[in-house]
C-alpha cells in the first residue's frame, strides 16, 4: 500500500483523462528527464498513461498498484521537450515500441533510426513530442508473435504476408489513447513526422494537424530494403520525395 506521505508528494502529477463509454486514462507527469543525444544531454519532460476502470481517482490508482502486475504488461508514455502547450510550432512522433530496433539496434527494420533521429528533429525544432507506444510492438502484434513472424520472414515471406500468415491485419494499431493524452497536453494543431498514411489520418480524424507532415527515411541496408519497399508498396506509406496534403 502506498503511503500516506507517498500520496502527498505523487497526487499533483496525476491527472484523470475522461470520456463518455471509455476506459480512464490516469495521466502522471511530468517528470524531469536529461537524455544523451548525441553528444549533448537534453532533457524533457516525461508523462507515462494507465488505462483505469471510469470513475477511479488517483487515489484509488495508487491503492491498487500493489496487486496490479504492471511489470508484466506495457504502458505508454510521451517525451516532451520545449514549451509544448504554448508554442506555434510542435513536432509529434507517434512511435511504436520496437523491442529489436530500438533496444537492440536490429538492422531489420529502420525504427531504432526513426526514434532518435525523431528525438534530434524535436530538439532542433525547440518544440515536440515523442510518444513511444507500448502496445504497438510488431504493428500491434506484440513481440513473441513478430518473433514468429521474423521466422516466415526468413522464409521467404514479406512484412505483410508473415502477418496475414498469423491471421493478423497488416497493421492492427490504434491511436486514440495517445491522441486522448495529445489533446490533455496540447489544443493547437502539431506537425507529423511520420511516412504512415493512417497515422495523419488518425490525428486529422480530431482536428490536431497542421497543414504538412514531415517523412522520415534513412539507415536504408540490404538488410531491410525489402522491409522499407514493403512499405511502400503493400501498406501505402509515402515515398522519401513525396508529401501528401493534409484537409
Amino acid at each position: 500500500m502506498v503511503t500516506n506521505e507517498a500520496k502527498s508528494l505523487l497526487l499533483n502529477k496525476m491527472k484523470m483523462i475522461q470520456k463518455a463509454d471509455q476506459q480512464d486514462i490516469c495521466l502522471v507527469g511530468p517528470v524531469r528527464l536529461p537524455v544523451q543525444l548525441d553528444d549533448q544531454i537534453v532533457t524533457f519532460n516525461w508523462y507515462t498513461w494507465l488505462k483505469v476502470e471510469r470513475e477511479m481517482s488517483p487515489v484509488d490508482v495508487l491503492d491498487s498498484l500493489s496487486q496490479t502486475t504492471l511489470a508484466e504488461m506495457q504502458q505508454s508514455s510521451v517525451l516532451v521537450y520545449g514549451e509544448f502547450d504554448t508554442e506555434d510550432e510542435a513536432l509529434i512522433r507517434m512511435h511504436s515500441i520496437c523491442h529489436t530496433g530500438d533496444i537492440f539496434g536490429s538492422k531489420r527494420c529502420d525504427c531504432g533510426f526513426q526514434l532518435r533521429e525523431s528525438m534530434r528533429m524535436i530538439v532542433s525544432n525547440g518544440c515536440g513530442a515523442l510518444f513511444y507506444l507500448a502496445n504497438h510492438e510488431g504493428r500491434g502484434i506484440g513481440l513473441f508473435t513478430k518473433s514468429l513472424a521474423y521466422i516466415l520472414q526468413e522464409e521467404g515471406l514479406d512484412t505483410v504476408e508473415a502477418n496475414h500468415a498469423l491471421g493478423f491485419e497488416d497493421d492492427s494499431r490504434n491511436y486514440e489513447d495517445a491522441i486522448r493524452v495529445l489533446t490533455e497536453l496540447r489544443a493547437k494543431p502539431v506537425t507529423l513526422i511520420t511516412n504512415n498514411p493512417k497515422k495523419l489520418a488518425a490525428l486529422q480524424k480530431h482536428g490536431l494537424l497542421s497543414d504538412t507532415h514531415i517523412p522520415l527515411w534513412g539507415d536504408v541496408s540490404d538488410y531491410n530494403k525489402n522491409y522499407l519497399a514493403t512499405k511502400v508498396e503493400k501498406s501505402g506509406h509515402i515515398p522519401s520525395d513525396e508529401k501528401i496534403a493534409i484537409g
